[in-house]
């Protein structure tokens, strides 16, 4: 990915994240409308209703993945996952807000991850969780 790309997709992260949360329903009544913003609807309802979306679009990705491995991953097929993981992407933004966190948290991580073998990265989480007492 080119410098420009990845401020493009940082960008993009951003300002979609601002939308989310500027959706967000407040405590002094600002926010979203849960009437007239998805978004804000899917807020009110609680973790419960974005989460499930998150596995219905991550069922949608996986779904879209199979069909593109057995038939002959078409463009037409390529679009398909692209834009089933565009809507889990989303739904993951909302999440995000949800609990006050920015994409800039997950890229943070991601950059922390950066270098780091998968196994031996999943190996220190494991060993971290034990020290901590967590299952």
């Amino acid at each position: 990915m080119s410098p420009a790309q990845d401020t493009l997709s940082q960008d993009t992260l951003q300002r979609l994240a601002a939308v989310v949360e500027s959706r967000r329903p407040a405590a002094d009544g600002s926010g979203g409308n849960p009437q007239t913003s998805y978004v804000a609807r899917l807020l009110s309802q609680g973790p419960d209703a974005f989460l499930k979306k998150i596995g219905e679009e991550a069922t949608e990705v996986v779904l879209a993945a199979k069909d593109a491995q057995h038939g002959g991953n078409s463009a037409a097929q390529q679009q398909k996952i692209v834009a089933e993981m565009a809507d889990l992407w989303f739904h993951c933004l909302v999440a995000l807000a949800h609990y006050q966190l920015q994409p800039a948290d997950v890229l943070a991580e991601l950059v922390r991850r950066e270098g780091l073998g998968g196994l031996d990265e999943k190996a220190l989480r494991k060993a971290q969780e034990r020290a901590q007492g967590q299952p």
